[in-house]
């Protein structure tokens, strides 16, 4: 099948790799993968920051580019999650209705389009070593994501996966929240990676690299033996 690429802003400009590595996922399994390099960004930072005229310019411009029928994949719940959740508030009783409704029907987070619609649990990937897994909260509770990720990750090759305390409590991230409070913002970093620690992982994976950036910069500051991988980094790896 024909699948379009949705890669977020901040994959596109700081976690490139991790979109290669989609790809070469989906390639594995067949998929035709079309990348519209006019594609920008879905609208959440505006709409999260209250400019919500200028988000509908940029979600419009959005639905235009993602026109069609193919199914479209992004390695983020974040944005996944606010395109399906809120284009079709922000463009309720609008021409674009109809548009939108079937957006949001061929757009999938990366680790539900391969369990849901490609029925993949494993891809043959190998990672040697601890891991534990960090549900975002966009995956959790804007795409309703939980048990997929966690059923690629247990047929990950030499990979033991240990779930940490309170793994659905928020890393502390959340966008503009990391900036406006950064106080709560750390602390919120320090319980996740502290809890990810005590069990041992060398790993802490997620479906969203932004939740990971954030802990990331928690974790090299503090000089923790901790490294942070996307899903998709794990599954393109060791073939």
């Amino acid at each position: 099948m024909t699948v379009q690429l949705f890669i977020p802003c901040f994959v596109d400009q700081l976690y490139p790799e991790t979109a290669f590595n989609m790809v070469k996922v989906l390639e594995k399994f067949g998929c035709n993968v079309k990348y519209n390099a006019n594609q920008t960004c879905c609208g959440q930072p505006a709409f999260n920051a209250g400019f919500q005229n200028e988000c509908k310019d940029v979600a419009t411009k959005f639905i235009k580019d993602f026109s069609g029928s193919e199914y479209i994949v992004a390695p983020s719940a974040s944005c996944a999650g606010f395109v399906r959740n809120y284009y079709g508030k922000i463009f309720d009783n609008s021409s674009m209705h109809n548009e939108v409704r079937d957006l949001g029907k061929r757009l999938y987070e990366f680790s539900e389009f391969l369990t849901d619609v490609l029925k993949v649990d494993n891809v043959g990937a190998k990672l040697e070593g601890k891991a534990t897994y960090h549900d975002s909260c966009a995956a959790l509770r804007e795409c309703k994501i939980k048990e997929g990720p966690r059923k690629l990750l247990q047929n990950v090759q030499g990979l033991e996966i240990v779930e940490m305390n309170d793994v659905e409590t928020c890393c502390g991230f959340g966008g503009t929240f990391a900036v406006k409070f950064e106080p709560i913002s750390i602390a919120m970093a320090d319980q996740k990676v502290n809890n990810a620690l005590a069990t041992g992982a060398q790993y802490m994976i997620s479906t969203d690299i932004s939740c990971l950036m954030h802990l990331e910069g928690y974790i090299k500051q503090k000089g923790h033996n901790l490294r942070t991988l996307h899903l998709a980094d794990v599954l393109a790896n060791g073939w």
